[in-house]
């Protein structure tokens, strides 16, 4: 099959096209507008392959994607294009609109046009992934989870353009028949992780000596989930969920920001020493605005119903992630060159 993936140069696309490219036969149609956090280089492993074609372009550009669509007659579209990190839209909220709605709004209308257009055969195998987020549930206490049915409470820029997403997808379902579904997952990590978040800017201010951030206290709970299990997941998703459906993908792996990041320093004591500890780097700084507490997702529906469940524990799957970043100090200064310099940003308020 023929499956474009928009944001396929970026942190989870990347993984979803490598993982597509490298254990199946179809192919990949990758398309990225190629912002800071989208890099061809996380994908230098497969870029020869001959199932793999890669276009730049902006999902918000009506007349680009209608070419692709035309070009390429996919069979199926998994949407993983979007402005994600949280401090950047605290400062610029307008780029997060632009991209996460106004973005998918288009390539929702885009596709159902195709949708129409296609023969009976076609149509049967056609489906509409759309990827998202756990931060659209908004804050939960010291109890609960996330389920498939929370209401949604948004609390930041970027959450709330992402929960605009997933109504917008939701209508096309009801409205006009689009098939789509639906995920939404926990904190992803693991290799080619741009630099602004937190365990691989911990890890690189970690190696330079420079300071280990920690907003607010440092016990704000997320569930992390490895990026390779997240792109595996997608895949059963889009090939066996159920149309119209919502499926929660989390990793079971509950840990506070500052647990995270005295694990890194452990791991890195370890593997690169030095006189002192890295936790004597660690640094407590000004909280983020509209800080949500404690992200936790039930993942029991993809369990279920699919048979998902991730491989990596946080402790195998961050000792990856050390070590990889370890070993490819050459991306990390590609990536970043004129980008970003690791300073610190969503302070406006």
């Amino acid at each position: 099959m023929k499956i474009l993936v928009t944001g396929g140069a970026g942190f989870i696309g990347s993984a979803v096209v490598r993982e597509i490219i490298n254990n199946t036969d179809h192919c990949v149609i990758n398309v990225d507008k190629l912002t800071y956090a989208g890099n061809l280089e996380s994908l230098l492993s497969i870029e020869n392959s001959s199932n793999y074609s890669f276009i730049r372009a902006d999902i918000a550009d009506q007349d680009a994607m209608t070419r692709v669509f035309s070009d390429y007659e996919p069979d199926i579209v998994m949407n993983l294009a979007a402005e994600s990190h949280v401090d950047r839209s605290i400062d610029g909220p307008a780029d997060f609109m632009q991209t996460n709605i106004i973005g998918t709004f288009i390539l929702l209308e885009v596709a159902r046009k195709y949708y129409i257009s296609l023969p009976k055969e076609k149509k049967d195998g056609f489906r509409f992934h759309h990827i998202s987020t756990d931060e659209v549930y908004g804050t939960l206490g010291n109890d609960g989870l996330f389920e498939e049915t929370t209401p949604y409470a948004p609390n930041s820029p970027y959450s709330a353009s992402k929960a605009s997403s997933d109504h917008l997808v939701r209508a096309w379902y009801e409205t006009y028949g689009l098939p789509t579904v639906q995920t939404n997952c926990s904190n992803n990590y693991g290799p080619y992780h741009f630099p602004e978040k937190l365990i691989p800017l911990v890890i690189l201010n970690a190696l330079e000596g420079k300071s280990l951030p920690i907003y607010g206290d440092g016990k704000q709970i997320r569930d992390w989930l490895y990026v390779e299990d997240h792109a595996r997941a997608l895949l059963k998703v889009v090939f066996e969920g159920k149309l119209g459906n919502v499926y929660n993908v989390g990793g079971h792996n509950e840990k506070t920001n500052l647990e995270v990041v005295e694990t890194i320093c452990k791991i890195l004591d370890e593997l690169r020493p030095k006189t002192a500890s890295y936790r004597d780097q660690i640094t407590y700084v000004a909280d983020r605005p509209g800080h949500d507490r404690r992200y936790a997702i039930d993942a029991s529906k993809i369990k279920n119903e699919l048979g998902w469940t991730p491989k990596e524990t946080f402790e195998s799957g961050i000792r990856k992630t050390v070590e990889w970043y370890l070993d490819n100090n050459d991306w990390c200064e590609a990536v970043t060159q004129n980008k970003y310099n690791r300073d610190r940003i969503g302070l406006k308020v």
